[in-house]
């Protein structure tokens, strides 16, 4: 029988097409959601929720690729359209539960897990692996941070996963999320977690990038490499390797300032190494705005997330980088916009401290100083380890000549910043000598400002006129009693001067300074030592400096 060559065309064309569909299995999607290609991973299981309706793990694996997007909200839908298929779906009420801690509601997380342990098989260990990676998810797209997972979160991971492996020791997915969840903590168990999983599967990529990903947190810059690169000898095109091996390479930069240049460079080649192989989602590009932002390239940050921020499907997210962004640009005004539309459109649960930092600090430098200092002090009563907003709260403080708040301020930022330095100590003994009133005298002022100054000197490599001469003036004021002085102040204007004079120049300022720091002592020899030779001296010693100066004009016509 002759066979019509358009009708042949088409049947085959069927046939291949139904080859086609069938190869996209669940399998498939798995691999792209390791692979982290999103959208791909989406349509694929999409279609897997037509062609085979009635299977729950479709719905519930959807579901997992938006939770993994930070859409929790379309995540539960998929996983009640899959316990509505298979209302014993163990896999989907893990998402429920998942959802629900996103969601802070603790009670429906611990229900809903509960209910997948019970529904789940006896050697069935995916629902432990679900409910362990469910513990290690965050719900506001933090930026890059290695440690996300609180030491709680990470512990009631380890130890529902350790019960997945009492009933299935040969599940390597369950090895490899106890790994990441060591990784949280920076537990040695980690590493023979990540050795497991390779052992029971050694044509995972995951395991070894896992593995890369632990020895880059050492600075083993160069072993970790290796394990990317045996990862993509298993699979050419695995993009996490890329994302991880540019990662590692910003790192590197920032820890080595030989190779700081070239390992920057190289750290943006293999993350578009990786942009390419994913299906450029606009989750992948989120990710690479994360990179950026930990890679310190503000301008290409910026230039990312305005352009994403145009796109009609926009994550609000974007609003976030491209405010952070903007800041470390001094691109005020944009980024006080950015900030504000992040603050108001999101979900309360996706604002984290630092974006109550950066709008602080975007506010402050905007002139709105009250409201920045409100909102970087609500960073730091939500993230206790966020100190340097201390700092900032008492610099502007400062500026605005709050000088008790400020001295206070520094003080806390002192004591529990390790970032804070001599300098502010300094400042914190500033704050605390303008703050003194003499018409209301408090005395504690002068003692905290005198403590802050007499710090200093003890840490500086050798004695700092500066501090010297502010502790003359705090000692000076001790002297409440004018018609009984001690003098206070006497031995900290003669460190001063020795030190002032020993310099190869000496500038206006401290000509003007050693004049205040003559007359006193001249005042001191003259009334209260009683050495007019040394009181002539100093005054002397004033007029030289500023022949009109004032004290010690007077103390010559008294001598006349």
């Amino acid at each position: 029988m002759k066979i019509n060559s358009k009708i042949a065309t088409a049947v085959f064309g069927l046939a291949f097409a139904g080859t086609a569909v069938h190869a996209q299995s669940l399998d498939d999607a798995k691999k792209a959601i390791t692979a982290e290609q999103y959208q791909k991973a989406k349509t694929m299981l999409k279609n897997l929720t037509v062609t085979e309706a009635t299977k729950d793990e479709n719905y519930f694996y959807l579901g997992w690729v938006y939770l993994k997007q930070d859409e929790a909200d379309s995540a539960k839908i998929w996983f009640n359209k899959g316990v509505a298929v298979n209302p014993k779906s163990s896999l989907n009420y893990v998402g429920l539960g998942a959802v629900a801690r996103l969601n802070k509601d603790q009670a429906g997380a611990t229900s809903n897990f509960n209910q997948a342990l019970a529904l789940a098989g006896k050697k069935d260990s995916k629902p432990y692996v679900y409910i362990g990676k469910s513990y290690l998810l965050t719900n506001n797209g933090a930026p890059l941070a290695p440690y996300s997972a609180s030491p709680a979160d990470a512990q009631a991971a380890i130890d529902v996963l350790n019960k997945g492996v009492a009933i299935n020791p040969k599940d390597a997915e369950l090895f490899l999320t106890l790994g990441d969840a060591d990784l949280t903590q920076l537990k040695s168990d980690a590493y023979s977690n990540y050795s497991t999983a390779l052992d029971l599967d050694p044509k995972s990529p995951a395991a070894d990038v896992a593995q890369g990903v632990l020895i880059k947190y050492a600075n083993n810059f160069d072993d970790a490499i290796k394990d990317f690169q045996a990862a993509l000898q298993i699979d050419p095109n695995f993009g996490p390797a890329y994302r991880e091996w540019a990662e590692t390479d910003a790192r590197w930069a920032k820890n080595d300032p030989k190779v700081a240049v070239d390992k920057a460079n190289e750290a943006i080649t293999q993350y578009k190494k990786y942009l390419s192989l994913t299906d450029m989602s606009l989750e992948s590009q989120m990710r690479y705005a994360d990179f950026l932002i930990f890679a310190g390239k503000y301008d290409e940050l910026q230039a990312l997330t305005k352009q994403l921020s145009t796109s009609a499907s926009v994550n609000l997210r974007v609003y976030r980088y491209l405010g952070y962004a903007a800041y470390n640009n001094k691109d005020y005004p944009a980024g006080l916009t950015a900030m504000n539309t992040w603050m108001t459109k999101a979900d309360p649960k996706r604002i984290i401290p630092l974006d109550y930092t950066y709008l602080g600090h975007l506010q402050i430098a905007s002139g709105q100083d009250s409201l920045g200092m409100q909102n970087l002090r609500k960073a730091y009563s939500l993230d206790t380890t966020q100190t340097d907003v201390l700092g900032e709260i008492a610099r502007s403080l400062y500026t605005q000549k709050k000088y008790k708040e400020s001295g206070d301020a520094y003080a806390l930022f002192v004591s529990k910043s390790k970032g804070a330095t001599l300098p502010d100590l300094f400042n914190e003994g500033r704050a605390y000598y303008f703050a003194y009133d003499p018409k209301k005298p408090d005395t504690t002022l002068l003692a905290k400002a005198d403590s802050a100054f007499s710090q200093v000197q003890q840490k500086a490599t050798k004695p700092v006129a500066a501090v010297s001469l502010f502790r003359a003036y705090t000692n000076d004021l001790r002297e409440t009693d004018r018609n009984n002085i001690k003098g206070y102040a006497k031995p900290f204007y003669e460190q001063f001067v020795a030190l002032t004079t020993a310099k190869a120049t000496i500038s206006d300022a401290d000509k003007k300074s050693l004049v205040t720091a003559y007359d006193y002592l001249g005042t001191y020899y003259e009334l209260i030592a009683k050495d007019p030779t040394k009181a002539a001296d100093n005054f002397s010693k004033a007029l030289a400096l500023n022949p009109t100066d004032p004290q010690a004009l007077d103390y010559q016509k008294r001598k006349k």
